[in-house]
Parts: C-alpha cells; structure tokens; sequence
C-alpha cells in the first residue's frame, strides 16, 4: 500500500486496500445470510465562517473507514472502523457473521446490481478546485457588499462550506459500484436595526456543484440582497393573531413542512413496523384530488441527489401519493424484500459508521392549475407563508409544529402586513386533506435542506408550489 494517497484519483480504494482479498472476506462473512455489503468511504470537508469583516473560523477534516453488515430478516450485525485495512475489515467480519447464529432460514441474497449510467453531478473536488484566498474573497466581498448597499446593517455573517465524498460497495459476490459525491454551500445572515429594534434575515444556497458556481457576482449579490430583504420585512413586522384560518405556503422552501409532516410518514420502516399515520392505506385516498407527492433522487446537481444509494441501489423517482391516493413508500433494501417490494434507492446512511436506512431525497410535491394571486384573492382572513425555521414532527400521529420566518396576514385577499413570532400547528395527514388549491408555480429550494432521523444527518431536498390550505391552526404573538 503506497504512502501517500492522490485525493484527486477515483479509484482512491484501490491505493488503500487489496480490493480483492476484501470482496473475498465480505463474500465469506456473508454467506448464508439474506443479504449485506462493505461500505468504504473517504471523505474530504472544510468550512469558513466569516463575522463582521473578520474570518473567524475556517477547518478542514478527512476522515475514512469502512462498515461491514449482514442482514438476516429483520436482524442485522453491523462492523465498522476508521482504519481502512485489511486486518480492521477481518476484525468486522467476525461480527457481521454473528447474526448467522441460530438461522436456518431460507436463503436468498439478490447479488445483481441494477446497473445505470447515471451520472448527475460533477465528480470534482470543490475543496481543490479553488484557492483558499479566492475563497475568503468571496466572503469578504459579500460582507462588503451588504453593508455598502444597507446603512440599517449592524451585522454581516457569512460562511462557505464543502465535502467530497468517495463511496465504493462491494456485494457479497465481488460485484462494486462507485460514487463521487461533491457538496458545497454558502449561507448568508445579516442584523439590521432601526429604533433600537433589531431583526435577522439570511438566505442559504447550495447542491452538488463546485465553488465556481457561487463566484458569479450577480449570483452572490441576488443571494445577498435577499438576506437583507427578509431582515427589513422583520423589522416592520407585528405580532400574529392565532387561531384557526387558511394558510397560503409560498413555493419552494415551505415544502420542508411536507418533508417533515409527511414524508417521513411514508418512509418504508415506519410502515413496515405499522408506526406510521400511513401505514396499510396503499391504495386509499390520503390527500386532496390534485396532490401528487413524490420523491426524486434523480435531479441533476440537487443537494439531495444521488447516483446511487448508500447500498448501490440507483435512485428514482418515487411517486409516493398521486391524485390523492397512496402509491407507495420510500424503501432500502431490507425494508422492501420484508414488505414483497422493490428497493426504490432511498436507502442512506450519514457515514461509514452508520448502517443504512429508508431516507428521503428531493422531496416535493407537483405543481397544479391555481395562479397563486387567486389563491390569495379567495382568502379574507389567514396567514401567507413564505420561509419556515424549525419544526417538530410526532411520526406515529402525524403531529407537528411549525415556526415561520417570514409571513404576512392576509386581509380581504391581499397581502398586508408582516408577522412575527408565527408557528403553525396541525397533523401532516390531516393538513394533505385541506388543500384546497394547489399553484401552477413549483419550485425546489435554494439547496440548504439537511434531514435528521435516528441520530443521522443527510442532506436532502424539498419543494412545492404554492398551496391553500383551509383551518391551519397558527400560534401566534398578538
């Protein structure tokens, strides 16, 4: 094993390991088992922060390792090291061989990959490919161009983020498959203060792209100016009526309340173990006439894109609700052969450490026929949703609560004043059943989504066009 490692080589794994002495291991560890693969990674991250005219943090990690699995029914032995050897890899087998005790089951491991082309995204280094001087420039640019542009600024914080991720899985029979994964991001927060109150604003943008896409000074000073605007909305805002009334989501990022409220509903282990609102009701009406919800991983450069799962699954694009009916769920390999359904390459794991589960891509929910002026013309009194913060989400019952960035009330059909302190409350499948009308304006966010499950960070994607939805519950400050 040489020395030194090319970070720019593709087949960085075999500079590492002898790939063929560690198919040769993980084919023995999981013979008689249903089903498994060794995942290796190396994955390459840095992050800046720049804070009022200063850098203040900047770091670069690398880390490798491998996870060894075997999989028998709903049982799984997982084996997993930073020490990207032979020795650690002989050491896992031992444990992944550990599920096999007491089985005498039927035996039937699908080897075949489902081979595709795809190839959706760059496979250069965005850590590489730029100078770190270029890099600190851009931050320094920005900065300089919010407070140049808005005497109300009292802070700028900007900061620029990417990975580079290599993954190879090799299957038990010897069979592998590659994946280069690029991912940066760029955020942007600003202060403003008038009167001596003092409001936020930010935009966040990012995918699978390299830096050079942000360098562009129209793109940054777009990203730039849309920070600053929220922060002015703020300031002029009042505090929200609550109560019960129609709630108009804007497009695009407001799909996040789909991704939480119901796209971890219809991830496939949740329905498997019957723990979802949506579990048994394939075929049933679950949603308004018109709503069509799907899942992609297959959008080129999207943030939550993938060649291919993290079980070398290629990804799809699932339509989970169509017309209001349930059609199916989000599934890794496991989940579907114990549900008699086909894997849909939604199986995902955060890193080498983790073993993989059913997880969500780009997320969204397909355009229909309203103008989104009618939409808010048919309302007399709600709320107009634009950004959402955080939220919570109870998957079992499908509850959640919501808080609101930026919203206005909506008085005799029109857009009026700006709100703060909103959170929307309600139940995911319940809020599928009160759209009303659905705009002719989907969109897909900026590229800034990450998606938590069981202690697992990825990033994923979400979108939506603008939607009515009648009797939302709205906490509110007033």
């Amino acid at each position: 094993m040489p020395n030194t490692i090319d970070a720019t080589n593709t087949n960085i794994f075999d500079q590492l390991l002898d790939i063929d002495e560690a198919a040769n291991i993980t084919k023995n560890a999981l013979t008689g088992t249903q089903d498994g693969e060794l995942f290796l990674e190396q994955h390459y991250s840095e992050s800046m922060q720049f804070d009022d005219g200063t850098l203040k943090n900047s770091s670069y990690n690398n880390h490798q390792g491998f996870g060894l699995r075997s999989v028998i029914e709903d049982k799984s032995a997982y084996g997993h090291s930073s020490n990207l050897n032979i020795d650690a890899i002989t050491r896992a087998a031992n444990t992944a061989q550990a599920v096999k005790d007491g089985y005498n089951g039927h035996v039937d491991l699908d080897l075949n990959f489902n081979r595709t082309n795809q190839q959706l995204y760059t496979q250069d280094n965005p850590i590489a490919g730029l100078e770190f001087s270029k890099k600190v420039t851009l931050l320094t640019d920005i900065d300089h161009y919010i407070r140049k542009k808005e005497p109300l600024i009292k802070q700028v914080s900007t900061s620029l983020a990417g990975s580079w991720q290599q993954v190879r899985i090799i299957r038990p029979d010897g069979q592998y498959i590659d994946d280069i994964r690029p991912l940066v991001r760029l955020n942007i927060s600003v202060v403003v203060e008038k009167n001596g109150r003092m409001e936020t604003g930010s935009y966040g943008t990012g995918g699978r792209v390299c830096y050079d896409h942000f360098l562009d000074t129209a793109f940054w000073q777009e990203k730039s100016d849309e920070a600053v605007r929220q922060a002015l909305v703020n300031l002029e805002s009042i505090p929200t009526p609550a109560g019960q009334m129609p709630v108009v989501l804007g497009p695009g990022w407001p799909g996040i309340l789909l991704h939480e409220a119901v796209g971890h509903g219809l991830e496939g282990d949740f329905n498997r173990k019957k723990s979802s609102a949506f579990s048994g009701l394939i075929g049933q009406q679950v949603a308004s006439k018109g709503v069509t919800v799907i899942d992609d991983g297959t959008i080129a450069d999207r943030r939550g894109s993938l060649n291919i799962d993290d079980e070398g699954t290629p990804t799809n694009k699932t339509v989970l609700i169509e017309d209001g009916i349930l059609k199916g769920y989000m599934q890794d390999r496991m989940n579907a052969r114990l549900m008699g359904v086909n894997p849909t390459g939604n199986g995902r794991r955060e890193s080498y450490a983790y073993q993989p589960m059913p997880r969500m891509t780009n997320t969204y929910m397909l355009a229909g026929q309203h103008d989104p002026q009618e939409m808010i013309a048919s309302v007399k009194n709600g709320i107009y949703a634009v950004n959402f913060g955080g939220g919570q989400v109870d998957i079992t019952s499908g509850k959640f609560v919501f808080s609101m960035s930026e919203a206005y009330l909506i008085e005799n059909g029109k857009v009026t004043t700006p709100v703060k302190g909103a959170t929307l409350i309600g139940n995911g499948p319940d809020a599928l059943t009160k759209i009303s009308m659905i705009g002719n304006d989907m969109q897909l966010d900026p590229g800034i989504g990450t998606c938590g499950k069981a202690g697992q960070g990825v990033p994923v994607g979400v979108g939506q066009p603008t939607l009515l939805i009648e009797g939302l519950t709205v906490g509110g400050t007033a």
